[in-house]
């Protein structure tokens, strides 16, 4: 064993008081009875994509949902699973650490001794380099005590969070095949996750018996689709990012003279930066697709803000808060087209001094106009901060602003929270997942994604189940030279924030009296018990994302309408029945057409 992981950790007297709790299961992973009901088979979201993600993926491509039961539940069709024989499982961490991971191993491990004491659990040390060079630790109980309900990835480690080229595959495989593994449980995110769904599909087509399981573990909150609803660490990361927030906030109304820019975690996708913002009421946020939707420049969102300082100094407010996605960057097309060019320049060995002359003529220009600390490394909340400054500057001069000199603040909370002790909810699900990854072994399940839905709920109502991941890939298509055809690579790919979401439209209704009124709102420091315990992400109870809770009313609506129209039914009530679903079959039959271009969001 490396002597740097799975050494007990000096806890503290609130460390170990939450190491004693002991998360709920539902129903359904309670006892020692696995039962699972199969749908129909799965297909991908996109269906455009889904020949080019069928044909990637022919053995483990539209494999059917599968729903955990509780013992008792009357389903006829169900399979029980009684027999557990001794397994070998793997589990390595993959992707950057988020909130909550520890309870994943835990539950994975409970489920798995609870079924077969004899059973094994492996650890692999240091991430996927770890996997590939076969290094491992056994998780007991006793290597557990002190990382349950505890944040970071130290039990394990992590270093690179990939498993894509031909040699990583078959060292990956080379390892399980060695070690005997019966499954490999993959904690992480969508790059994670895709990797998850090749390696099962390799393995597959060679006949190696590990099955592959992906569990949706990552602080971004951007895998998400109809089976998903959030993902492990979110809720921690913006409950922690938000008293942050909120504590500057208080101290921005309190010295009357400061502009706070905060960059936030999120690379391609702004969920931090949304839920944040409806946590904490700063006075604006910047979302990257809201960016990206109206093609704003740098100059755009810079007079944005200026205008909206402007109309505060009106009502004698010279002070604010403006929350920025980590990943703003990548929205804004000429900043984004900018950075391209100079990765590419790094990569050719050209040196930053050198960089300007390599530059096409309006990169070039671009690059001359930033200040000189932004060149290596462009620091969004800087950035804006620096050029908001300028402008305000300027307006003061000639005299347009009547209000204060301009002072701002920048700020990047993003490592403050990511070994965060895990919410409630965090340790919750984590633990909740890590059992619904037994089952799905169990079930004999390769290439599939641990899910639980109905997570508004209290726990006894969570859904539990599983879903092929390669049913959650895209196909993202470009294209390469100013000839070339569109290309495009299955993935399961971030989840934007949808501009028509309930989320949204909430901070939408909300953004005039944040921005105006000052409405600053502190959750307060992250709580196991009492006042705060309980709530979950805002975005996660505004939302209706229960995919299978759907399905199953689906089947309720579809019970009674076959159980009042019956033979001895009236003819108006068989009329009204036959028009109704006439009208309801051609919409969905045009709606589930590759041609379709304006797919419902779930």
């Amino acid at each position: 064993m490396d002597s740097d992981y799975g050494v007990p950790r000096e806890l503290s007297a609130l460390q170990k008081a939450r190491a004693l709790y002991r998360p709920d299961l539902p129903p359904c992973l309670q006892g020692t009875t696995v039962k699972v009901e199969y749908g129909d088979a799965a297909i991908a979201a996109d269906v455009a994509g889904a020949h080019v993600i069928s044909h990637a993926f022919p053995h483990t491509y539209g494999q059917p949902l599968a729903h955990f039961l509780r013992k008792t539940a009357a389903v006829p069709d169900a399979t029980v699973i009684t027999e557990h024989p001794l397994v070998r499982v793997g589990v390595v961490f993959s992707g950057r650490q988020s909130p909550g991971g520890h309870n994943v191993i835990w539950g994975l491990h409970d489920a798995i001794k609870a079924h077969n004491a004899n059973s094994k659990l492996i650890g692999f040390l240091g991430g996927t380099d770890g996997l590939f060079a076969q290094k491992t630790l056994e998780i007991s109980d006793e290597v557990l005590s002190s990382y349950k309900n505890q944040g970071g990835y130290d039990l394990l480690g992590r270093t690179r969070d990939q498993i894509r080229t031909t040699e990583q595959v078959n060292a990956a495989m080379t390892a399980c095949q060695a070690l005997k593994l019966d499954a490999l449980v993959i904690i992480g995110g969508v790059t994670s996750n895709t990797d998850a769904a090749q390696l099962a599909e390799t393995f597959a087509e060679s006949k190696c018996s590990t099955k592959v399981v992906g569990v949706p573990v990552t602080l971004n909150g951007d895998l998400k689709n109809q089976f998903v609803e959030t993902t492990v660490g979110f809720d921690t990361i913006c409950k922690v990012n938000s008293q942050l927030i909120s504590n500057v906030c208080t101290d921005a109304l309190s010295a009357e003279k400061y502009y706070y820019f905060v960059r936030l975690m999120g690379r391609k996708a702004s969920h931090v930066a949304l839920e944040c913002a409806l946590q904490s009421h700063p006075n604006m946020v910047i979302l990257g697709e809201e960016v990206a939707a109206s093609k704003l420049t740098i100059f755009d969102i810079t007079k944005q803000i200026c205008d909206a300082v402007q109309a505060r100094a009106e009502k004698d407010k010279n002070h604010g808060v403006v929350l920025i996605p980590e990943g703003l960057v990548e929205s804004i097309p000429e900043l984004y087209a900018l950075l391209q060019e100079i990765h590419g320049l790094h990569d050719k060995g050209v040196s930053v001094e050198n960089i300007s002359s390599h530059l096409s003529p309006w990169a070039s220009a671009l690059f001359e106009f930033l200040p000189p600390f932004i060149r290596k490394q462009i620091e969004t909340e800087k950035l804006l901060a620096q050029l908001v400054e300028a402008e305000m500057n300027k307006r003061l001069k000639e005299g347009t602003y009547k209000g204060k000199k301009f002072n701002a603040i920048c700020h990047f909370f993003g490592y403050q929270a990511r070994g965060a002790l895990p919410s409630k909810f965090d340790c919750d699900y984590a633990y909740v997942l890590g059992h619904v990854c037994y089952h799905i072994l169990a079930a004999g399940l390769n290439g599939y994604m641990a899910t639980v839905t109905n997570l508004r709920s209290p726990v006894n109502k969570w859904k539990c189940g599983a879903a092929p991941i390669t049913s959650m890939m895209t196909v993202k298509r470009w294209s390469r030279g100013p000839a070339a055809s569109q290309i495009g690579k299955p993935a399961v790919h971030m989840a934007s924030i949808d501009l028509k979401g309930k989320p949204y439209e909430l901070l939408r209704q909300n953004s005039s009296s944040f921005l105006m009124e000052d409405i600053y709102r502190n959750p307060g420091p992250l709580q196991f018990e009492g006042p705060g315990g309980e709530t979950k992400p805002i975005s996660l109870c505004v939302e209706d994302r229960d995919y299978m809770g759907r399905i199953k009313q689906l089947q309720e609506y579809l019970e009674k309408v076959k159980s009042i129209v019956k033979p001895g039914c009236s003819q108006d009530v068989l009329k009204a029945a036959l028009s109704a679903m006439a009208s309801v079959t051609e919409m969905l039959t045009i709606m589930s057409s590759p041609s379709f271009s304006g797919q419902a969001t779930i």
